[in-house]
């Protein structure tokens, strides 16, 4: 399988939010943009700083409120285009 710059930003993202959370972030691909989505912790709080830089890799990211707490995301379009 050749390299994929594209899919090795996602799973470097992906792997660093994890890290700074302490749990595993969901990928989700959909249509040509992969979703990188994880649980805002209290790790990932000590660790915001450092978030913040790789939440603006994507295109867009943000925070969504849920029943059970927030989750930080971010998309990343699979055209070859991020920030």
């Amino acid at each position: 399988m050749a390299y994929d710059p594209q899919i090795a930003l996602i799973h470097s993202l992906s792997a660093q939010l994890g890290a700074m959370a302490g749990v595993e972030p969901r990928v989700i691909y959909d249509d040509g943009i992969a979703h990188i989505e994880v649980d805002v912790t209290a790790d990932l709080l000590r660790h915001w700083e450092r978030a913040i830089p790789v939440l603006s890799r994507g295109n867009e990211f943000g925070l969504t409120d849920t029943d059970t707490g927030q989750i930080a995301w971010l998309r990343i379009s699979r055209d070859g285009t991020h920030s």
